[in-house]
């Protein structure tokens, strides 16, 4: 009878260690896309300026993706960076990298383009990246913009510097720059864009998800250990 109860307490126990080990997977995959967390605050300041929120465009913020990447090499020791693609590299190279169906490559209005050494949280990009002058603050709140898609890449894997990049359009939402593939256009190799389900990879965030599972792992393992020799 013992040895039933104890394996009876050991059963119990599976359900909730499952749920557990899920935890971190679930969160990293709704939080650990930053491009949209960036934007996310971008809209949230544009409606404290009681402005209009900006559409999310997965292809546009493919596209910045791919900006970002061409410009990677081009960040300075003091966090400036000074780099802008032919106006060709747009539709020959971006767009078929991403998948967007060139008929519907609408307009690129205005950019934000800048680097860091380190790696920032989303809402110190904001402050530290996105907003750098008077000229990049008037982007940001621009009323005719409608359209809008970040990309955030690191120069090398898992390390800095990183680059982010925000790509603004005025053209009619929902129409221009359409993905592919009903919409899932090409899965990137690194970075991660706007839009995107997908964690960004290569991130900081994959290290601290893969440490807290295997923590979370070795709690429950004692946990139960102990809890079933009381059993």
């Amino acid at each position: 009878m013992v040895m039933k109860a104890n394996e009876l307490c050991c059963f119990q126990w599976i359900p909730l260690c499952s749920i557990l080990l899920l935890a971190p997977f679930v969160c990293s995959k709704n939080h650990g896309n930053a491009a949209n967390d960036l934007l996310d605050i971008l809209n949230k300041n544009r409606t404290a300026h009681k402005l209009a929120n900006l559409s999310d465009n997965p292809g546009l913020g493919c596209i910045a993706l791919q900006y970002a990447e061409q410009c990677k090499a081009n960040c300075s020791r003091n966090n400036t960076i000074h780099c802008r693609p032919k106006e060709d590299d747009f539709t020959e190279i971006f767009a078929p990298n991403c998948g967007v169906e060139l008929p519907t490559f609408g307009t690129i209005s205005g950019y934000i383009l800048g680097c860091q050494q380190k790696y920032l949280q989303p809402q110190e990009a904001f402050s530290q990246v996105l907003v750098q002058d008077q000229k990049t603050l008037s982007l940001l709140t621009n009323g005719t913009f409608t359209e809008v898609g970040v990309g955030i890449i690191g120069r090398r894997k898992h390390k800095g510097p990183y680059i982010w990049c925000v790509l603004f359009s005025n053209s009619k939402t929902k129409t221009t720059f359409v993905l592919e593939d009903l919409g899932k256009g090409i899965e990137q190799k690194s970075g991660c864009y706007s839009g995107a389900t997908l964690a960004c990879s290569g991130g900081p965030k994959k290290y601290a998800v893969v440490m807290n599972i295997w923590i979370l792992l070795l709690i429950i393992i004692f946990s139960f250990q102990g809890f079933c020799e009381h059993c």
